[in-house]
C-alpha cells in the first residue's frame, strides 16, 4: 500500500480493479491527504480499512463490488456503490486512469451521494441464489441454441422436427435424423438430454427455495403465467419491498417504462429504457407473453393487453407484451407488500359492480 495519512481522510474513492484497487482520501477540505493501490482481496481490504474509523467510502458497481461492499460495511465504514452506468464524467474522461477514477468517486460523494446515482447491492444469500437462477438460465438458453442447430441442420435435407417441448425434442428428434446425419446430430442430441437433466435438477432446487426459503414467492405464484423461477428472481432482486414507495416505480426500476427526451415543445416516444435487471426483465416480458397466448385464463392483464393488441399498427403486439410485463411488475409488488389474495378480475368486477 502506498497511501498516506489515510485515517485523516473524510471520503475515500476506490476504483476496484480485478487484481487491484487504487484509492484516493479527501479531508474536509477537499484536499487529498491518502493516495495508493491495494490488492483486491479480503485480507488487504481489512488491514487497510479495518482501524481507521468510520468513512464515507464510495466504489462503482462491479464484479467485486458486492462482497467488497459488505466487507467495507461491516468494517465499520459508509458505503455508497455508484451505478457506473450514470457516471459520464468518469467513463468519458480524456484523462481516465485509476487513481483519477478514485479521486472522481471521492469527490462526487463528497459533493452530494445522490450525483453518484446510488445502487444497494443484495444480500450474499440473495446472490447465490440469484447465481443460480442464472446458471439455470445459462442451461436453458444452451439448450435453445442446440435444438435450433439441429432443426436447422435437419432443415437443410428437406426435413422436419414436428413442433414439441424442449424436454420432449430429443425423443421427437430422433426418428426424423436420417442416416448420413447421425453422425453428425447424435452427439448435439446427447448433450441435449444431459442438459434437459441437469436443468430438471435447478428446477427442483429453485421450488424448494420458493417454498422454504422465500415465503413471498408463494404470494407471486398466485398470478397465472409466473412460476417459481420468475417470483424467486423477483424476490431475490428486489430484495425489500419497501425499496419502492408505490408499487407503480417498479415498473421503471426495471425498465419497462419508455425513456424521456422532452424539450421545449418537442417530446418524442422513446423505446423502454431497458435499466435495471436485464434477467428479471426478461422473465417478466415471458410471463406477459404466456398471459397473452391462445387459450390462457382471463384476467384483467389478459384483458389490458388484448385490447392493446386489437388496436393494430406498427408492433402492436410487442407494444401488448411489454405493457402487460409492466403492469405485472407493478402487481406482483404490490401483492408481495401487501400480502393479499389475488383477483384475477378485480377491475372488471370492480366496473361491473359499480355499472
Amino acid at each position: 500500500m502506498e497511501s498516506n495519512n489515510i485515517s485523516q481522510a473524510e471520503v475515500i474513492g476506490i476504483d476496484l480493479g480485478d487484481r487491484t484497487s487504487h484509492l484516493v482520501g479527501l479531508n474536509t477540505n477537499g484536499e487529498v491527504v491518502a493516495m495508493g493501490r491495494l490488492t483486491t482481496t479480503a485480507e488487504a481490504m481489512t488491514k487497510e480499512f479495518g482501524s481507521i474509523g468510520s468513512k464515507v467510502i464510495a466504489i462503482e458497481t462491479g464484479t467485486h463490488s458486492p462482497w467488497i461492499s459488505r466487507l467495507l460495511t461491516q468494517l465499520g465504514h459508509r458505503v455508497v456503490v455508484a451505478n457506473s452506468r450514470k457516471l459520464r464524467l468518469i467513463y468519458e474522461n480524456r484523462r481516465k486512469n485509476d487513481r483519477v477514477d478514485a479521486e472522481y468517486l471521492a469527490r462526487l460523494v463528497r459533493m452530494d451521494p445522490k450525483l453518484l446515482e446510488p445502487i444497494t447491492h443484495r444480500s450474499e444469500r440473495d446472490q447465490q441464489h440469484l447465481s443460480l437462477l442464472r446458471s439455470r438460465d445459462k442451461l436453458v438458453r444452451t439448450r435453445s441454441g442446440l435444438i435450433t442447430h439441429v432443426r436447422g441442420t435437419v432443415k437443410s435435407i428437406g426435413l422436419r422436427v414436428p413442433a414439441c417441448s424442449a424436454e420432449a425434442f430429443v425423443k421427437r428428434a430422433r426418428p426424423v435424423i436420417p442416416k448420413e446425419l447421425k453422425a453428425a446430430v447424435d452427439p448435439v442430441l446427447g448433450t441435449i438430454e444431459h442438459l434437459n437433466k441437469q436443468i430438471a435438477g435447478y428446477d427442483r432446487r429453485v421450488e424448494q427455495l420458493a417454498r422454504t426459503e422465500y415465503p413471498a414467492a408463494q404470494l407471486l405464484m398466485q398470478v397465472s403465467g409466473v412460476g417459481p423461477v420468475t417470483s424467486v428472481a423477483y424476490v431475490v432482486t428486489v430484495g425489500d419491498p419497501g425499496r419502492f414507495a408505490k408499487s407503480r416505480t417498479a415498473g421503471a426500476w426495471v425498465g419497462l417504462t419508455p425513456g424521456q427526451s422532452a424539450s421545449g415543445q418537442q417530446d418524442p416516444q422513446m423505446r423502454i429504457t431497458k435499466e435495471g435487471d436485464s434477467y428479471l426483465r426478461r422473465l417478466l416480458v415471458s410471463c406477459a407473453q404466456y398471459i397473452l397466448a391462445p387459450n390462457r385464463p382471463d384476467s384483467d392483464l389478459r384483458r389490458h393487453g388484448l385490447a392493446l393488441a386489437a388496436r393494430g399498427g406498427k408492433n402492436a403486439k410487442k407494444r401488448a407484451v411489454v405493457a402487460v410485463a409492466r403492469k405485472l411488475t407493478v402487481l406482483l409488488h404490490m401483492l408481495w407488500r401487501t400480502g393479499v389474495v389475488y383477483e384475477p378480475l378485480y377491475n372488471a368486477n370492480a366496473i361491473r359492480a359499480a355499472a
